[in-house]
């Protein structure tokens, strides 16, 4: 069905506001700032999977493949895929075991009190990174300091900080390469990681000999960033939303708990626990989208450049799909939840981030008899439209 040319019947402009509303009553909502906020589930899938009309390509910057859209899109996407297919990323599962563990051993003691995000979440995130991309150990303690100020920055909503910290990143990924690439011009075996991975790595192009040509070095910048700079902080957040479930709800924790002690053999039924945990509070709002031409979305006429936000954390809550949104339903939510996107977008990295936060929870519960929320400090919110945690204090036994 073509949307260059909406239905007669078409609503000018949907409500103002109105986040207040759930995503049945209003699935499509105009900001303060004039942008479009796509909250039903049917919608946002819609528009995720029609980026002829909905493009990605929104920001100012490269940003491979995450800003494109279309054959561009699936170009460099086929570059990612090579690296997380699952050949590759299940392996790392008895790693990320080990780093879990030794990050629970470093902070346990009897009657220890925890802030999960800070305490443990980033050292899992940092430790696993830097083991899979083959980074130095010494680089841990600079990519913590850096999370925090991306943080700090992003709170502040002032441009400048943002742009800072984001500079600051493009130089620890831009140290690394370099170094690869004097390594390899002196004829050094480098180890056989993602990193040296893409040094060799090519991209399809037509105008190239053969159809192929090399990553240029802002490309290859751009996938290192969008695989470490939000994931760090992402995975952190994902392992505070678990954390903060399990301590909120004690008979699923011994459930979880004795499924733990044997993970390897209940994988399937913890992802699950995790995706659902997650569906019920997403950290990660939304995606940023632009329309390409006039169009249709839930009997609202948008204009072509208008600036669209899908909003997973609402989708994830229609109560036409969701008839219960609050409801803790593993197994029966699980097929319709979005919390990792859908479309060609959709995250490219789900594998290893389950197999992160999955690791990070089922470690924390094998090394402990109780995980509770700290009775003197309750957890804070990340400011909505975020369903995540800025801090989750726990007392672990």
């Amino acid at each position: 069905m073509s949307e260059a040319h909406p239905s007669p019947e078409a609503t000018a402009l949907p409500p103002h506001a109105g986040l207040e509303t759930t995503p049945g009553e209003c699935p499509v909502v105009i900001l303060d700032d004039g942008t479009w906020a796509v909250r039903g589930h049917a919608d946002v899938l819609h528009v995720a999977t029609t980026p002829e009309v909905y493009s990605s390509a929104a920001r100012r910057h490269l940003h491979v493949p995450n800003g494109m859209d279309g054959e561009e899109h699936r170009r460099f996407r086929d570059v990612v895929d090579r690296h997380l297919d699952d050949t590759r990323i299940l392996p790392l599962a008895s790693m990320i075991t080990q780093v879990c563990d030794q990050a629970v051993a470093d902070l346990l003691e009897p009657g220890t009190v925890v802030e999960v995000l800070h305490d443990y979440g980033r050292q899992v995130a940092v430790r696993v990174q830097c083991r899979w991309l083959g980074w130095p150990e010494s680089l841990e303690g600079e990519l913590l300091d850096w999370i925090e100020a991306n943080f700090a920055a992003t709170r502040s909503g002032e441009a400048a900080r943002n742009a800072e910290v984001a500079a600051w990143f493009d130089r620890i990924v831009t140290d690394l390469v370099d170094d690869r690439r004097r390594r390899l011009a002196a004829g050094e075996d480098l180890p056989e990681d993602p990193t040296t991975g893409l040094l060799h790595d090519t991209v399809a192009d037509t105008a190239a000999p053969g159809g192929q040509r090399p990553l240029t070095d802002p490309e290859l910048v751009s996938i290192l960033r969008n695989w470490t700079a939000g994931d760090l902080g992402s995975i952190a957040a994902c392992i505070g939303v678990v954390v903060h479930h399990v301590a909120t709800h004690l008979e699923e924790q011994a459930r979880l708990r004795t499924l733990s002690g044997d993970e390897e053999h209940h994988t399937e039924e913890l992802d699950a626990a995790v995706d659902e945990m997650l569906r019920l509070n997403d950290p990660f709002p939304f995606n940023k989208r632009r329309t390409l031409q006039d169009a249709e979305l839930a009997g609202y006429r948008v204009p072509a450049g208008t600036a669209v936000v899908v909003n997973w954390t609402a989708a994830n809550r229609d109560e036409r799909v969701f008839p219960e949104p609050d409801a803790y339903r593993p197994a029966e939510h699980r097929a319709d939840n979005i919390v990792y996107g859908a479309g060609p977008h959709i995250c490219p990295g789900r594998v290893l981030s389950t197999l992160q936060i999955r690791g990070a929870l089922a470690a924390l519960l094998r090394a402990t008899t109780s995980v509770e929320l700290d009775p003197d400090r309750p957890p804070e919110r990340y400011p909505f439209p975020s369903r995540g945690f800025d801090t989750v204090p726990v007392v672990l036994r």
